[in-house]
């Protein structure tokens, strides 16, 4: 009889509020402009929108068949529920606010690094470590094309599309042409402007797919940020050591090249503007414009943000004239023979000059820093909060300490009399920072009755209700290395990096009481199975014993006394070297305690008497624990290995390299349920929570799902069905329970195998594809995945199965004709087990299969020789008017992808010329339906139109300021029905 065991599964997951793998957004909260609004932020391999005024999640959007870290996220301009997400393995999904996702795509090599949406929504510009740049079309749901050019990551992206300006003698009144007008001009794919790691900055033409200009954004290594104003004026890049540089961009000449045909070749649209000097000298990592309003935000990887503003042209002016006269004081010093008048002559000329020139003024006369905000951790990305009607700035930011927070900027105040003007001050107005640890989780304890989690970092204890995962207190300490609840579950005990032991109580969360245990850190902590007193293991090689007793203490001042719970010392066990873990056997008959050394020690208790000596790790013991019935003990290390002792005799039964790192946490299933008491569960460095036999040495179940070294876990004990949880360096607590899915070890195994054929198959396919397209600047947008390769075997297998059946029912249809009363023939099991569907039908079954945007990689995977069978379906269903959209795409592809090879056949012409008979007449026939259908909306809307407003004009009404009857205004009241 072959093993099963139960599976365990990730269930939930708590405790981050913001990772710093993404950038944030900000969004209204359900449209209205008032309120603190939505922030969008990634969390590992989701996608969380917090409620900043109340800090609860108001969604969370997961794929749970995409493990991989957010890298980007983007709005849509049109519509605001829809949110592009970039992810860390190159795939993008678009979520909207229910948290469904819209659709996928898979083109890029490596992590996303920036999403854009054009201005009309229907495009999506991605860029990526692997240097390309996708431009996606959202409607069909496919990849255009991918531009090639950069030669490091893609840093910034944005849309360039500036509206071309309507001649006033063009513009028609009354709206007769409208119509006529609406399709005749055809708008333009606009632009896109691209920066890269490589330190360029790149001006894209997307109507003709290529790169039009290109410039070195910074002259001194790098560029890491892009940011574009809203009005397409100009642009910013960023660099190292805190360069800004200013482009100008012409915007009207870019609209309007659009019609010219041959542009000359020296043309230029993006003008150096000058430099300007941040006062952090780190590596900016984002420029954020103002939506409305003319400021942006710049900011490093430290704790400041800048705020700079863009003056006004009155502003400039006054700076330039006050240029002017320094220079001009300067000058007359100079040449004191000189006489007034001809000196005031040249100001006049000067002053013309300028003044016509302020669109080249300095770049540091049009921009002013605002105000710098710092920040209460490393800012990791920041939006502005675009809230209506407040007169002030509002900044979101993101920080890598895991909180979230809004500041509150004050506007340029109207230029005062004095000349030492105040610097304007920001304020933090709300906070998203209770729902996580600002550092790593070292330690996690649950409750006796599994209802409450302690989890303790450097500065705080938090205690969580695992029923809510909401946090419900937060207790500051030192820097936590472990911690225990005591019996009751009333009291958590907290070791600390310093030597002390600190111990809260959970309901007041107030310190009870603090002792300075140790000289060193405490490693590890231990309640004695009875409950009365504790173990700490220290670096100062000793272990001592506490007892929590009810002391009556002096109250000051006075004769009485009060009662309170105070650690006392017991007694001490020295050891040769740090102890780094202690653990109690269930019967408390044993301590075990592992040093510095790599070996474990195990005592009597009572005694103190050593029992035994484990001997064979090459690194020391990170961890350790005893099984339910004293028998086993499993210790794990530094040097990637797990053994498990026998506690009779101290043997060695089994070490198994078990992770690919050190190996932080091993725990035994704490009782004996179905036979699984000596069944234990492993974490390491290398991310993975792995389950494991120690009666087999078998893996049973590898948990994926951190994206960093776990420190903690911790094994519920008395919850059915159980489940552990997890903390890792990523800052997210998750939570695994067991299902009552059975796994067999062989299927994991085969798992795993074909998991790691897919991985390098995908690889090596990715590759050649590099190999083959390295030249020109525009590529198709194609990645090959496990998913396209199935895709692509069942199109092979019905394109095979379905030419053999409409054989069989030709030669049936042909017999038939000869002897009315032959039998129908013996058909494939597919179609019977399709409800006795046609071969046609079948196929075009399989077809829609895939989504749009893998079905181009799909059609990748065919052979030539499959091409004249799919092309012969082709025609049927052109012929029988079978899904019209889908056949079109699926034969334009293959046209275009086995061009020559179709060119040199004869033997297609003929099946060719009759699809395209077969084609127009459709298309004609849906063309007409669409024109009809479009022109009855046009008609149907201006009717709308002319019945729903009613002017009223009050032809007597004067504003009293004129007497003739030239100023007349007139009063027009419009009503929408």
């Amino acid at each position: 009889m072959v093993k099963s065991y139960l599976k365990y599964e990730h269930a939930k997951s708590f405790g981050l509020v913001t990772s710093g793998t993404s950038n944030i957004l900000w969004t209204s909260k359900d449209g209205s402009s008032t309120s603190a609004g939505l922030a969008v932020v990634a969390a590992n391999e989701e996608v969380i929108s917090w409620d900043i005024k109340t800090g609860d999640v108001a969604n969370r959007w997961r794929d749970s068949a995409c493990a991989a870290q957010v890298t980007a996220i983007a709005q849509s301009n049109i519509d605001r529920d829809v949110f592009a997400v970039g992810y860390e393995d190159g795939s993008i999904r678009l979520w909207d606010k229910y948290g469904t996702v819209v659709v996928s795509f898979n083109g890029h090599r490596s992590a996303i690094t920036t999403l854009a949406f054009d201005r009309s929504g229907v495009r999506l510009a991605s860029g990526s470590k692997d240097t390309n740049v996708i431009v996606w079309d959202l409607v069909a749901e496919v990849g255009q094309f991918k531009l090639r050019g950069h030669k490091d990551q893609i840093t910034g992206l944005q849309f360039v599309e500036p509206q071309e300006e309507v001649p006033p003698e063009d513009a028609d009144e009354d709206g007769a042409r409208a119509m006529v007008l609406d399709g005749a001009a055809d708008p333009s794919e606009g632009f896109l402007l691209t920066t890269g790691k490589d330190s360029l900055i790149k001006l894209w033409d997307l109507g003709s797919r290529h790169c039009i200009e290109t410039h070195i954004a910074q002259t001194n290594g790098e560029c890491w940020a892009l940011g574009l104003s809203p009005d397409y004026s100009g642009c910013i890049t960023a660099g190292n050591s805190g360069e800004l540089k200013v482009w100008a961009l012409d915007a009207a000449a870019l609209a309007s090249s659009r019609h010219q045909v041959d542009l000359p070749a020296n043309a230029q649209y993006l003008h150096d503007r000058g430099t300007l000097f941040r006062q952090g000298k780190d590596k900016a990592i984002e420029i954020i414009f103002h939506p409305r309003l003319d400021y942006f935000a710049v900011h490093g990887s430290e704790k400041a943000i800048e705020v700079w503003r863009i003056r006004s042209e009155t502003e400039i002016k006054k700076s330039m004239a006050r240029k002017r006269k320094r220079r001009r004081e300067k000058q007359a010093q100079k040449k004191g023979n000189q006489t007034d008048g001809d000196v005031q002559m040249g100001d006049v000329e000067e002053q013309e000059d300028d003044e016509e020139n302020v669109s080249k003024a300095d770049v540091t006369d049009a921009f002013a820093q605002h105000l710098i905000i710092r920040t209460g951790g490393k800012a990791r990305s920041v939006d502005w909060a675009d809230i209506t009607g407040k007169k002030r700035l509002q900044l979101l930011v993101a920080t890598t300490n895991n909180q979230l927070e809004l500041y509150h900027i004050p506007l340029k105040q109207k230029a005062s009399k004095s000349k030492d003007e105040d610097v304007p001050s920001h304020e933090k107005a709300l906070s998203v920072e209770i729902p996580g640890h600002r550092a790593d989780v070292r330690s996690l304890a649950l409750s006796s009755d599994d209802r409450l989690l302690a989890s303790a970092s450097n500065g705080s204890l938090k205690i969580w209700s695992m029923l809510t995962q909401k946090c419900g207190k937060t207790l500051e300490c030192g820097y936590a290395l472990c911690c225990a609840f005591l019996p009751g579950d009333r009291l958590v005990v907290v070791g600390t990096k310093t030597g002390e032991i600190e111990l809260f109580e959970v309901s007041t969360g107030t310190l009870l009481d603090s002792v300075t245990a140790h000289e060193g850190a405490i490693w590890s902590l231990q309640i004695h199975p009875d409950g009365r007193s504790i173990v700490s293991g220290s670096a100062d090689k000793s272990a001592k014993f506490w007892k929590v007793q009810v002391v009556q203490e002096p109250v000051l001042g006075t004769t009485r006394t009060t009662q309170r719970l105070k650690l006392t010392h017991a007694r001490t066990l020295k050891v040769t070297d740090d102890i780094l873990s202690l653990k109690f056997s269930p019967d408390a008959k044993y301590l075990a305690v592992a040093l510095l050394d790599s070996t474990v020690k195990v005592f009597f208790t009572d005694s103190l008497k050593l029992y035994l000596n484990l001997y064979g790790h090459k690194l020391p013991v990170l961890d350790m624990d005893i099984s339910y019935d004293g028998k086993l003990i499993v210790t794990c290390s530094a040097d990637k290995t797990v053994r498990i002792w026998g506690l009779d005799f101290g043997d060695c039964h089994k070490a198994i390299i078990a992770h690919q790192d050190s190996i932080l946490q091993v725990k035994f299933l704490p009782n004996n349920r179905e036979g699984n008491g000596h069944h234990f569960f492993s974490a390491g460095k290398d991310r993975t929570v792995k389950y494991w036999d120690g009666d087999k040495f078998e893996q049973i179940q590898r948990l994926h799902g951190h994206h960093g070294e776990i420190w903690a876990l911790a094994i519920s004990r008395s919850t059915e069905p159980p489940f552990i949880v997890s903390a890792s360096h990523d800052k997210s607590i998750r939570v695994w329970h067991e299902t009552d899915e059975q796994i067999f070890l062989e299927e994991e195994r085969e798992k795993e195998i074909e998991e790691l054929y897919e991985s390098t198959l995908t690889g090596s396919l990715e590759q050649d594809g590099d190999e083959e397209g390295q030249e020109g600047e525009v590529a198709a947008a194609t990645k090959q995945t496990s998913e396209t390769l199935n895709h692509g075997e069942r199109i092979a297998e019905a394109l095979e199965l379905g030419i053999a059946d409409l054989h069989i029912m030709r030669e049936w249809e042909a017999a038939k004709a000869a002897n009315p009363h032959v039998g129908p023939p013996q058909r494939d099991p597919m179609f019977l087990a399709h409800g006795n569907i046609s071969a046609e039908e079948y196929v075009m079954k399989v077809l829609s299969r895939p989504a749009a945007s893998a079905l181009n990689d799909a059609l990748l995977v065919l052979p030539f020789a499959s091409v004249p069978v799919l092309l012969t379906f082709l025609d049927i269903f052109a012929s029988r008017s079978m899904n019209i959209p889908l056949t079109c795409r699926v034969l334009f592809f293959v046209l275009k992808t086995h061009h020559r090879q179709i060119v040199a056949s004869r033997t297609m012409r003929a099946t060719l010329d009759g699809l395209r008979a077969s084609l127009r007449r459709v298309l004609r026939r849906n063309k007409d339906e669409m024109g009809y259908n479009i022109a009855a909306l046009k008609v149907a809307g201006m009717q709308i139109a002319e019945n729903s407003v009613k002017d009223y004009v009050d032809e007597n009404w004067d504003d009293g300021t004129a007497d003739d009857g030239q100023n007349i205004r007139k009063r027009a009241f419009v009503h929408v029905s």
